[in-house]
């Protein structure tokens, strides 16, 4: 009999603690964006018969129901407390590695997907013949320092993941490897050492790799005061992996020495702001979004340029994150500058471009963002 009793309370316990679950599922509200994660989290998933029968569907409620598990944030600081005491190197994905430096695991990639991105991005740049098109892809701190990982940590080459994505381009876009501007300063901090993000100075070498590329002039170092706005800066490795005795980041803004007026008016509010910097977010978790203010689905850059600093009228950047501390330098060169994040924006591209008449098109992911995240596949609705 008590073992009956047992029984029963064991099997009443677990289907009470699935119907909390989901009671609280239900009713607790949703969160837009993870400050724990630094990023958006998935949106109530949109049945049609097209991605039904795609699977992409069922890839978004997974990922939906994932993201708004009751209490995730709470359960993902309790297996990185867990996990730490058993001396682990490796919570929630992220490695602590050597110099300090926090670094993101990454597996091999689905090759079938990144074959489905670049034909995506073969498409689009078919139908837009007479638009300039660069792509630059850029390696994560990972991808850079190997070295760096803990003994037997498994990781994938992302050098032969840009590889691929470069062989499988067509000629009409000029691919620029981040490998190939990066490596000659990896000694330099180009990276963050808490968070997925590069460095100001990081950003700055994309910058005059760039505008080499495009036969700019680009500005020197000794154009700007550089200046420390945080020695606080905690990122988003720090924050998902909570490991404990780590270093913070400093956060360096590049301010021109002649100094220019840029406007930038974000779409998603419908507001218009002066300036490119939120001193706002110093005082956050976020600091990265000191950075134009964080993620915004569509932006106008617009700049008061002399006609000798002008190298070319207008330009379209499609982007993930790694952008928003490269694109203040390139409004040195171009007084309008338009910002798309495909992951959010989902309008037509190429109606954006054709109604501003934009001929240059600048795509900058990184190599991380760009296997795990299918936002280029929108590229062609």
């Amino acid at each position: 009999m008590m073992k009956q009793s047992a029984e029963r309370l064991l099997v009443f316990g677990f289907v009470g603690t699935l119907f909390l679950v989901a009671l609280f599922f239900f009713i607790l509200p949703r969160e837009r964006f993870s400050e724990l994660e630094n990023r958006y989290l998935q949106a109530s998933p949109h049945l049609t018969w097209d991605n039904l029968m795609s699977k992409e569907y069922a890839e978004e409620a997974e990922r939906f129901v994932t993201d708004h598990f009751p209490f995730r944030d709470e359960w993902l600081w309790i297996k990185s407390t867990v996990e730490q005491f058993r001396l682990q190197q490796e919570n929630n994905s992220i490695y602590k590695g050597k110099d300090g430096y926090l670094l993101e695991k990454f597996l091999e990639p689905d090759y079938t997907k990144i074959q489905q991105y670049t034909d995506s991005v073969n498409l689009f740049v078919s139908n837009q013949s007479q638009v300039n098109m660069t792509f630059m892809l850029v390696p994560t701190s990972i991808g850079l320092y190997p070295e760096r990982l803990p003994w037997l940590a498994p990781s994938y080459p992302q050098k032969k993941v840009n590889q691929f994505f470069e062989d499988q381009l067509l000629n009409e876009i000029t691919f620029m490897n981040g490998f190939q501007f990066l490596e000659p300063h990896a000694t330099d901090p180009i990276y963050y050492r808490t968070d997925h993000h590069w460095t100001t100075y990081g950003a700055y070498l994309a910058y005059v790799a760039y505008a080499e590329q495009k036969g700019w002039d680009p500005l020197s170092k000794k154009d700007f005061q550089i200046q420390t706005v945080s020695n606080s800066f905690l990122g988003s490795y720090h924050t998902r992996s909570q490991f404990n005795g780590i270093t913070p980041d400093t956060i360096e803004a590049y301010i021109p020495r002649e100094p220019t007026h840029t406007k930038m008016y974000i779409a998603d509010t419908n507001e218009t702001i002066t300036g490119m910097y939120d001193t706002s977010f110093l005082a956050k978790k976020d600091q990265y979004s000191y950075f134009l203010g964080g993620v915004h689905a569509l932006m106008k850059l617009t700049t008061e340029l002399e006609s000798r600093q002008i190298e070319q009228d207008k330009l379209l950047i499609l982007k993930d994150s790694y952008a928003h501390s490269l694109i203040p330098f390139l409004t040195r060169n171009v007084p309008e500058i338009h910002v798309i994040d495909i992951r959010y924006y989902n309008g037509s591209i190429t109606e954006y471009l054709t109604k501003n008449e934009i001929n240059d098109v600048l795509f900058l992911f990184n190599t991380s963002t760009l296997v795990s995240d299918s936002a280029l596949l929108k590229l062609n609705y």
